[in-house]
């Protein structure tokens, strides 16, 4: 098949994340498949080893997808539009079936980054809008999370299958600290509330001991350093290397993940690969990716994830299980898996055709 990928952002990006490493693999996957993959995504983006097209900025790229697609790719068997809150509108600028690729609905979202106006268009386009243009489209959501949402918005759940992806292939370096520490890893932005984690930290080092880290970039850096100002044991590491990240993960003890929701939760799949059990919330996305009880530890309230977070910090034998389920877990999620899943909606979507009346 010749595949045309719509993507907000590169791997590049300076505020790339899970979801551009998930559209990386998908690229790189199929085209080792023996598929044409063609990548357009928002500048910045670098060179791969399948064809990239920059489509211009975080919002005109919108504007300049249909004409890139049209002049620079030509036709193509299906697209596979990325809809990062804000979709590409695919099914209504060209003819090739469209599969929808979506990692979470940002509903609540949209005003955690912008202001009342904005966020409201936005979540009118993600609500009302996007689920008219592609009412004709497949549906891949990326946790059954992501598909109860989209349920939610009116999407019929035969148009929309759960695929969850592969395991970020992390390996974690080094040993285990001897001491206690938790690690807090990915972007810095306001849906992540590291703020949160900050707050209980205090608590959570009166009975633990050790050091937080804060690994990772992103808008929230500088508020969040003077929030810890005073606070015994916040390490921040900025943004991290692969090989740094691995370090990371191989000495921490706990994943601190306090994210108000998630499509998938990507760092908690590459912390689970390194053996690092997860606390969290019992939120979308994160009750996809950990399994409660099991491979972490998730929580109601900002008492009760404190609570877990000292229950996994001085509780050895409790963390030691939950290591190695959560390695288990990881080694679970394969990329050809996923990939398999994905050929089968993109193949169905060639052979059913047009869109009626496309």
């Amino acid at each position: 098949m010749r595949v045309a990928v719509l993507a907000w952002r590169d791997l590049v990006h300076p505020r790339a994340g899970g979801s551009e490493y998930v559209v990386d693999r998908i690229c790189a996957g199929l085209q080792e498949r023996g598929h044409d993959v063609v990548l357009l995504a928002g500048a910045p983006t670098t060179t791969h080893s399948y064809p990239v097209h920059a489509l211009g900025g975080t919002y005109d790229q919108y504007l300049r997808a249909p004409w890139v697609l049209h002049r620079r790719v030509g036709p193509v068997d299906v697209v596979l539009d990325v809809q990062n809150g804000i979709p590409y509108f695919a099914p209504l600028w060209q003819r090739a079936p469209v599969v929808c690729l979506v990692h979470h609905v940002h509903t609540e979202q949209w005003a955690m980054e912008f202001g009342r106006p904005v966020a409201a268009f936005g979540r009118w386009l993600e609500g009302w809008a996007m689920p008219r243009a592609y009412r004709r489209s497949a549906y891949v959501a990326v946790s059954d999370s992501t598909k109860r949402a989209l349920v939610g918005l009116g999407i019929p759940a035969d148009a929309v299958r759960t695929i969850e992806m592969g395991a970020a292939p992390v390996e974690a370096a080094g040993e285990r600290s001897p001491d206690p520490r938790f690690l807090i890893l990915g972007r810095l932005v306001p849906h992540k509330r590291v703020d949160l984690a900050l707050r209980c930290w205090p608590r959570v080092r009166a009975a633990t001991g050790g050091t937080l880290v804060i690994a990772g970039d992103g808008p929230e850096l500088d508020a969040l350093r003077a929030l810890a100002t005073g606070l015994e044991g916040v390490e921040f590491t900025g943004f991290l290397s692969e090989a740094d990240k691995a370090r990371e993960l191989g000495a921490a003890w706990v994943l601190v993940h306090p994210a108000h929701h998630e499509g998938w939760g990507t760092v908690v799949i590459e912390a689970a690969g390194a053996g690092v059990p997860t606390v969290g919330f019992d939120v979308e996305g994160v009750r996809d990716s950990v399994v409660a009880g099991t491979t972490g530890i998730l929580a109601d309230t900002e008492d009760t994830f404190a609570d877990a977070w000292i229950r996994l910090g001085t509780d050895a034998t409790l963390r030691a299980q939950m290591s190695d389920a959560a390695r288990a877990r990881a080694a679970g999620l394969t990329w050809p898996a996923a990939l398999d899943a994905l050929e089968e909606v993109l193949t169905a979507a060639v052979r059913a055709g047009r869109r009626p009346g496309g």
